[in-house]
């Protein structure tokens, strides 16, 4: 008698994959993991070789957002010749062009997240990977601004850069211009200023700036 042959194990992007699914399918998130393996046509052990929880597997979504975009920019001609002004750019100008492939996802997730974007935990790891891109730049920046960026912190640059993502993040959940031009225009102007900043004025300015796009943009919640 044959025996039956064993299911092949899901890797993190089939459950990432099939989650996102999931969540636009039945309009939230699976009730357990029990039901979720069950959905993917998985074992437990399998999602549990990979992943903790459910939340750790909806915050997995948005590091894995990040890790295309940046896969992606690296692998642009010129990269390495980037001034850190136009790595931003070509950053903020891919994660979006991602987040528009996925608006169904992206808008379900976060309007149901029924609080502003800075407090919801799902972007948690998301955050992280933000504020360590800036760590590993950091340098191209203090080459660029000498000794007064050494004297500041550079935590302060990447805090103002995490709060320059969310203002876009909340402008484009908004837009609804063709083809989304308002948020290039958005991300351009934004960080344009942001590094016009930083090469004029002292570096706290640029957490000034953020906090201003927080107040103007983050009053009400999404």
């Amino acid at each position: 008698m044959a025996t039956k042959k064993k299911a092949t194990a899901k890797t993190a992007e089939d459950f990432l994959s099939a989650y996102m699914m999931h969540c636009l399918e039945e309009g939230k998130a699976p009730a357990s993991v029990y039901a979720f393996t069950k959905y993917v046509g998985a074992e437990e052990s399998d999602f549990y070789a990979l992943f903790g929880s459910l939340e750790a597997l909806d915050r997995a979504v948005w590091v894995s957002f990040f890790d295309q975009t940046l896969a992606r920019v690296e692998k642009g001609a010129g990269f390495e010749a980037y001034t850190p002004r136009d790595k931003w750019l070509s950053f903020f100008y891919t994660f979006f062009e991602l987040l528009t492939l996925n608006r169904s996802y992206v808008l379900m997730a976060l309007q149901g997240g029924g609080m502003p974007l800075e407090r919801l935990e799902k972007l948690s790891g998301l955050r992280k990977k933000i504020l360590g891109l800036q760590e590993e730049w950091a340098p191209e920046m203090q080459s660029d601004m000498g000794e007064r960026f050494s004297q500041a912190s550079s935590k302060v640059v990447s805090e103002g850069l995490w709060l320059q993502l969310l203002f876009l993040m909340r402008f484009w959940m908004k837009d609804e211009s063709r083809g989304f031009e308002k948020t290039d225009m958005a991300i351009e102007k934004s960080v344009q200023t942001f590094f016009d900043l930083a090469d004029t004025a002292p570096v706290e300015r640029l957490v000034d700036f953020g906090k201003f796009l927080f107040r103007e943009h983050f009053a009400t919640r999404v």
